[in-house]
């Protein structure tokens, strides 16, 4: 005679709670800190409950303790046994996220061996001896994956069978030890897929969560390049200007003491939004601050525009173009002119031409168009530079129309 029917579908629904919040804390990625303490973690849950779940043994061990089997002793040092095996092959095989290893295939294989020896040497005694079949399945479908589990689960539904036939049991309750099995299989077999699935979440949540971070990194980097270096190029003018008129006009060289100073307090709240991460341009606006600091730099600035408003992802994409573009014209160039030229011809273009030296044999490299270049993909555009053969430079920026708004 079996365990108790409730050993089957309602055990291991318990046990299987249990293994699975177990399965949920130790879904880190493999090889890291918090790794292998969630590991840990989930594999003590694990056999906490799973230990509460062993309940329908206590027939065979009150028989084991009143003498009512032959040899109790040995009958209770083999059951021990089993039950430590069986809680440890489990639990690794619910907390593991590979191939099962060769020590638990192992220590499986004792596991069976150990369970049909005492279901075949005390299937006919009180205890329901044979019932440690379901448990010999529980362990083997936790430990394989499909399609092995399957096998498994067949091989175990066999033995069962056999040991049933082989003491006599009637054919009614070896079919509810089948189902038993069978039940508990299914039910082991849907819990691991739904841990795997858990663990792979979880490290498609953490590497999303990198991802952005890293966005955020290299985001927050672009910012603070475009955003200082145009404002720092300013400010060296205006610094140039104040010392070149601080002898002979006081008051202009006040002039630009106090807009340095206000560029400053510009930068300063510049560098805030972009912590912030809530910070747009305004591509006219930066317009007029480009002609501004060209003309303060001795370049001559011609704009032309349309009349027609810019999409807002477009207008920010070209603000950022113009403060780039003008600051390397500033910096770099040596320019007497610059040219900044906004026109629509199936798709929108930013052109900035200069006059200057052009870009110098060994240029060194820099974050700046890399990062305008981004900018500029983020909504489907492209940027594009000409060293012309003559003297100058063109710096274009291209967005098709309709691409993003």
């Amino acid at each position: 005679m079996g365990l108790p029917s409730l050993g089957g579908t309602a055990v291991m629904s318990g046990f299987l709670d249990g293994l699975s919040r177990a399965g949920a804390t130790s879904s880190h990625r493999p090889g890291s800190a918090a790794s292998g303490q969630a590991r840990r973690r989930g594999q003590r849950r694990g056999a906490v409950f799973a230990a509460l779940w062993l309940w329908p043994m206590a027939p065979a061990i009150h028989a084991v303790l009143v003498g009512q089997v032959t040899a109790p002793l040995a009958a209770g040092a083999g059951l021990a046994a089993f039950i430590v095996l069986y809680l440890f092959v489990v639990v690794q095989g619910f907390s593991g996220t590979g191939q099962p290893t060769l020590r638990n295939q192992a220590l499986l294989a004792l596991v069976t061996v150990l369970g049909v020896t005492l279901a075949a040497a005390y299937g006919g005694q009180p205890g329901g001896w044979l019932g440690l079949v379901l448990y010999m399945a529980a362990a083997g479908v936790a430990l394989y994956g499909l399609p092995l589990a399957y096998y498994w689960l067949g091989a175990m539904v066999a033995v069962q069978v056999v040991l049933g036939m082989m003491h006599g049991e009637p054919a009614p309750e070896i079919a509810e030890s089948v189902f038993n099995t069978i039940m508990a299989g299914a039910l082991i077999m849907v819990v691991r897929r739904m841990m795997r699935l858990i663990r792979e979440l979880s490290a498609t949540r953490e590497e999303l969560a990198r991802a952005a971070v890293e966005g955020e990194r290299l985001r927050f980097a672009r910012d603070l390049h475009d955003l200082l270096g145009h404002s720092l190029s300013l400010i060296v003018v205006k610094a140039e200007v104040v010392r070149r008129t601080a002898g002979r006009d006081a008051e202009a060289a006040a002039r630009e003491a106090a807009e340095i100073e206000q560029i400053g307090r510009t930068a300063l709240a510049e560098v805030r939004q972009a912590v912030t991460g809530y910070r747009a341009r305004a591509f006219t606006a930066e317009l007029a601050t480009a002609g501004a600091a060209l003309s303060d730099a001795g370049i001559e600035p011609t704009v032309r525009t349309t009349a027609e408003p810019l999409p807002a992802a477009v207008d920010d994409a070209f603000a950022w173009a113009v403060r780039e573009a003008a600051t390397n014209v500033i910096r770099h160039s040596g320019a007497s002119s610059c040219v900044i030229a906004l026109s629509r011809a199936g798709h929108w273009q930013l052109e900035v031409r200069d006059d200057g030296r052009g870009v110098p044999a060994d240029p060194a490299p820099g974050n700046g168009l890399r990062g305008l270049a981004e900018r500029l993909a983020l909504v489907g555009g492209t940027l594009s530079t000409v060293d012309l053969s003559g003297g100058g430079f063109v710096l274009r920026a291209t967005v098709p129309e309709g691409g993003h708004a």
